[in-house]
C-alpha cells in the first residue's frame, strides 16, 4: 500500500530534532564537549551528579540557539527559564536533565522546504536549550551495559516542528534543511552518524478531510536521513494496515531497526507530566537584551535561501546549479572565492559541478580537503577562457593539479598543452592541408560544408594538437571561401 497515494488516509508527522552544538565546553560545566575522547575522560563532578555541585551557563549555548531562532524566523523570548526534566536512566547520574519547558527561548518560526512539484512552509513550535545525557553501550560486553558519560552535559538545542509534514519525503527535506542551516551558522556539524544531529518522529494517520489528529507513535534510533524516511514510511504503512484490519493505534515509543527495516516497541509514550517538570533552582532566568540580540543578528552569515537567490539573480546561474552550489556553506564559499580570480560565474560553476564534485565523491572528502586552492583553479579556468588550452588539455591539467601543487600555466607549459594562435605558425600548415586535398576542397566549395571538420582534423594532426581550433576554423573558412 502506498503511503503517498493512499486516497483514504493521510499521515501527520512532526519531527523533534536535537542538534549538538559546537561549543568548546559543556552546557553547564567547564570541560571539553569534543566528540571522540576516551570513555569517561571528559567529566566533572557536575556531570557525575555529585551533591553540592552547581551548574554555570555556557554563554555560547544562548548565542547559538538565538542564531538558529533568527535564521528560522522565530520570536526570541526576552526572558526564559530552565527546567528540570526528571527521569531515571543509567547514563543520567543526576536523575534529571536540565532543559526548558514552559518558556522556550525561541518559538513560532518556520522553515521552507522545496519538493519536486511544490514548496511548503513547515512551522516550528519551539526551539529550546537543554543538556545531553550520557551514552549506554550495549555491544562491547556480552554480560553488561557500559556507560560513557563524556556526552553528559553536552549542549543541545531541540527543534520541534508543527505537525505540518505529510510524507516521508517531506520529512527528509525538512531534516536536510535543518542540517543545512546549522552548518551555515557553524553551530553544529550535522553528523547523524556521530549523533550530533538526532531526530525523533511523531507519526499518526487520519482519514482524509478529518481535522482531529489520530493517536501518534514516536520513532527513535534513526541514524541517517534515509533511515528517517524509511522508518516513517514503514510506520505509516503499519498504522494504515492496523486500522484497516480493525485494530487501533496505541501510543508508544518505537525503535527503528535499520537492518531488518522494521520497528519494535521500546516503551509506552510518556507525557509531559511523567517528567515532573519544575523550574531549575540553581540557574537564573536567561535575559536577552536588545544589545545581545542586535550583536547576534550582525553575526549571522548570508543564509542559504538568500545566497541561492543571489546566485540566480545576480550571477545568472540556473536554479539547479545554484541549489547544488549553496547546499553547503563551504562549497558556496569555495565557488565565490574562485570568482575573485576569474569573473565568469558560469565557467567556474561548470568546472566545480563536474570535475570538483566528481573528485569529492570519488575520494569521499569535503571541499575543505580538496587539494586545488581557489586561486589555482581560477588560473586553470582562465587558460581555457583565453583559448590557451582546449577542453581536453584542461582535463589533463586538472588531473595533474590534484597531485601537483604547481600553477596551471606552469603545468600547461611542462605538458606541452598550450595552444598555438600564431598565424605565422598556423597559416603554412593550413595552406599545406588545402593544397594536399583538392578533391575535398572542390566538394566543400560545391556546398559540402560539413567537410570543414575534416580540414580542421588534418590541421590538428599536423600541428600535433597545438593549433587553436577556433582560429583554425576561422582561417580555414576564409581560405576555402576564396575562389
Amino acid at each position: 500500500m502506498s503511503t503517498i497515494s493512499n486516497e483514504k488516509y493521510e499521515a501527520v508527522i512532526g519531527l523533534e530534532v536535537h542538534a549538538q552544538l559546537l561549543t568548546n565546553s559543556k552546557a553547564f560545566a567547564p570541560v571539553s564537549s569534543e566528540y571522540g575522547g576516551a570513555p569517561n575522560t571528559q567529566v566533572t563532578p557536575l556531570c557525575l551528579g555529585h551533591p553540592g555541585t552547581l551548574p554555570v551557563l555556557n554563554e555560547n549555548l544562548v548565542r547559538f540557539i538565538i542564531k538558529m531562532g533568527l535564521a528560522t524566523n522565530c520570536s526570541v523570548s526576552r526572558k526564559s527559564i530552565f527546567a528540570r526534566k526528571n527521569y531515571f536512566y543509567p547514563d543520567l547520574p543526576k536523575g534529571y536533565q536540565i532543559s526548558q519547558y514552559d518558556t522556550p527561548i525561541c518559538h513560532g518560526g518556520e522553515i521552507q522546504i522545496v519538493m519536486e512539484d511544490y514548496e511548503k512552509t513547515i512551522g516550528i513550535t519551539r526551539i529550546h536549550m537543554e543538556e545531553d545525557a550520557g551514552k549506554s553501550i550495549h555491544d562491547q560486553d556480552p554480560y553488561h551495559t557500559l556507560i560513557d558519560l563524556n556526552r553528559a552535559g553536552t549542549p543541545l538545542i531541540e527543534i520541534v516542528s508543527e505537525p505540518d509534514l505529510r510524507t516521508p519525503q517531506e520529512a527528509y527535506q525538512y531534516l536536510s534543511k535543518i542540517k543545512q542551516i546549522v552548518q551555515y551558522l557553524d553551530i553544529c556539524d550535522g553528523n547523524m552518524e556521530e549523533g550530533s544531529l538526532r531526530c525523533d518522529a511523531n507519526v499518526s494517520i487520519r482519514p482524509r478531510g478529518q481535522k482531529e489528529l489520530g493517536t501518534r507513535t514516536e520513532l527513535k534510533n534513526m541514524n541517517s536521513f534515509r533511515n528517517v524516511e524509511r522508518a516513517i514510511g514503514f510506520e505509516i504503512e503499519r498504522q494504515i494496515e492496523l486500522v484497516e484490519s480493525g485494530g487501533s493505534v496505541v501510543q508508544q515509543t518505537l525503535l527503528w531497526d535499520p537492518n531488518k527495516l522494521t520497528t519494535r516497541q521500546m516503551r509506552s509514550k510518556e507525557e509531559a507530566h511523567d517528567y515532573r517538570y519544575f523550574p531549575e533552582p540553581d540557574l537564573p532566568p536567561v535575559i536577552v537584551t536588545d544589545e545581545l540580540l542586535n550583536d547576534i543578528r550582525e553575526e549571522l552569515p548570508e543564509l542559504p535561501s538568500v545566497r541561492f537567490d543571489r546566485f540566480v539573480d545576480e550571477l545568472s546561474l540556473s536554479s539547479e546549479d545554484a541549489y547544488t552550489l549553496t547546499e553547503t556553506r563551504a562549497l558556496a564559499d569555495y565557488f565565490e572565492n574562485v570568482l575573485h580570480y576569474i569573473d565568469d560565474p558560469k565557467a567556474v560553476a561548470n568546472l566545480i559541478l563536474t570535475e570538483v564534485l566528481r573528485v569529492l565523491n570519488e575520494k569521499s572528502i569535503s571541499i575543505a580537503d580538496f587539494p586545488i586552492e581557489e586561486e589555482r583553479l581560477g588560473g586553470l579556468i582562465s587558460l581555457k577562457l583565453e583559448d590557451k588550452i582546449n577542453s581536453s588539455a584542461m582535463q589533463q591539467i586538472f588531473n595533474r593539479m590534484l597531485e601537483d601543487n604547481k600553477e596551471a600555466s606552469q603545468l600547461a607549459e611542462e605538458m606541452n598543452l598550450i595552444q598555438v594562435s600564431d598565424s605565422d605558425f598556423l597559416d603554412p600548415i593550413i595552406d599545406d592541408v588545402i593544397e594536399a586535398n583538392p578533391d575535398e576542397v572542390s566538394r566543400y566549395r560545391d556546398g559540402k560544408r560539413a567537410l570543414i571538420g575534416f580540414f580542421i582534423g588534418e590541421v590538428m594532426k599536423r600541428s600535433r594538437g597545438k593549433a587553436n581550433p577556433k582560429l583554425v576554423r576561422e582561417s580555414l573558412q576564409r581560405k576555402l571561401d576564396e575562389k
